[in-house]
């Protein structure tokens, strides 16, 4: 069903790690945002970083894109540091909150997207792109000020994958999807991962941490309550990921 994801680098590459977070801090002002942050992402990786409203977790992806800088911490991109331009050019990023240009039509925006990419756009991947996110091929014609929530959100996830970049950072990317898109974009998820690039997400929704990422982490309150399996966390606090998510907040509200 899905086209092919070019421009994938190999999994088997010297550099096993796609990202890495060291005892990263952030503040602003007098208020903690982020505490101590460590874990890492292995290439070829569907990662899920979960926590509430507030937890941290945009202020992690701000700090490892190098728009705001960490208080304390070191990050590196394939062994790179995030401070280093050259360590971005593998990376493709979804904001929370994308917005294109009103005045543009989807098919400007993707070829805009490919220059910057230093890709060739291709109609026809674009068009089954479209298809794969469950987006009408005529959306390519429509000013973008025509689109709704759902579909605007398609069209920065069908960017990013037109990009074939090895690492796609995606800041809440079910966000306003219908339960088909959802469906839709996780199979998108996994078919990168078998391309061998590196997914790492924001979410709220567990039951598609559960489904489809290897590894996860919960932050809370600015803090690094976990990281592992959906298995491990569900192991560790006992029921069913939901569960297990809230035991471990009401562990570290109590700590």
């Amino acid at each position: 069903m899905f086209g092919n994801v070019n421009g994938m680098t190999d999994p088997s590459e010297p550099s096993a790690t796609a990202l890495s977070f060291q005892c990263v801090s952030k503040g602003f002002g007098d208020t903690p945002v982020l505490d101590a942050v460590t874990f890492n992402v292995d290439r070829g990786q569907l990662f899920g970083l979960v926590g509430g409203n507030g937890a941290g977790k945009t202020t992690l992806i701000k700090c490892l894109l190098d728009f705001c800088r960490p208080t304390a911490g070191e990050i590196q991109i394939f062994g790179d540091s995030n401070r280093s331009t050259h360590s971005r050019t593998g990376v493709a990023f979804l904001p929370e909150r994308f917005s294109p240009p009103y005045y543009v039509t989807g098919r400007d925006f993707l070829r805009y997207m490919s220059e910057l990419h230093r890709k060739p756009y291709d109609e026809e991947l674009a068009k089954r792109t479209f298809e794969d996110l469950d987006l009408d091929a005529s959306a390519l014609t429509r000013s973008a000020r025509t689109y709704s929530k759902g579909m605007t959100q398609k069209l920065g996830l069908a960017a990013c994958v037109l990009s074939g970049k090895p690492l796609q950072i995606l800041d809440e990317p079910t966000s306003g999807l219908d339960p088909k898109a959802r469906a839709l974009l996780k199979r998108r998820l996994r078919s990168l991962r078998e391309a061998g690039a590196t997914v790492f997400f924001t979410t709220h929704t567990l039951a598609d941490v559960e489904e489809i990422c290897d590894r996860m982490a919960v932050l809370h309150r600015g803090r690094l309550r976990f990281v592992g399996t959906p298995v491990a966390l569900r192991t560790s606090y006992g029921g069913d990921l939901e569960h297990a998510y809230l035991a471990c907040v009401d562990e570290a509200i109590a700590a």
